[in-house]
């Protein structure tokens, strides 16, 4: 058994028409950091089509590596969801096809340097019957609503990694 890791970069998502998170690039001091920059006060999303095709079973796990643009306190929420189509097999459109249950997880700044590196996982237990080489997107979002998003300012997030089970 072996654990299948995908990198996703900011350049790699895909935005819908509103509400999205906003592509950043900073110059830094030292090299370029490009990320998404989530808002604090209104629902974002970007997705990710996620390569599938040693899935073997099991849950997907998320990682996410974020930063806090401004702010050194509070926790922020994050929400995945997948869509999975099987190609010549499921009858479903696929400009139509309907997102899984989502899953959440909420983490907490580190302490008072506003721009730490911060990193979480998310359980996706969601599946959307996922089998290997489907055609499968992956949703995420700021889920500022929830009691555990209470960091102000835009959470910036630089890599999304998702891992799965080839067996």
């Amino acid at each position: 058994m072996a654990t299948v890791k995908h990198r996703f970069q900011a350049a790699d998502a895909f935005f819908p028409a509103s509400n999205f998170a906003q592509y950043s690039a900073v110059a830094g001091t030292n090299f370029p950091v490009a990320s998404l920059a989530f808002d604090a006060a209104t629902e974002e999303v970007v997705y990710f089509q996620v390569p599938t095709m040693d899935y073997g079973s099991g849950n997907l796990t998320i990682n996410l590596k974020w930063y806090a643009d401004t702010a050194s306190s509070g926790g922020v929420t994050f929400g995945v969801s997948l869509a999975c189509i099987t190609a010549n097999t499921d009858s479903t459109d696929i400009e139509t096809k309907a997102f899984g249950s989502e899953n959440t997880a909420s983490d907490t700044h580190l302490g008072t340097t506003g721009q730490r590196l911060h990193e979480f996982s998310i359980t996706l237990s969601n599946l959307d019957s996922i089998a290997a080489n489907d055609y499968a997107i992956l949703k995420l979002a700021r889920k500022v609503s929830d009691g555990g998003d209470t960091m102000t300012g835009d959470c910036l997030i630089v890599e999304v990694g998702v891992e799965y089970s080839d067996t």
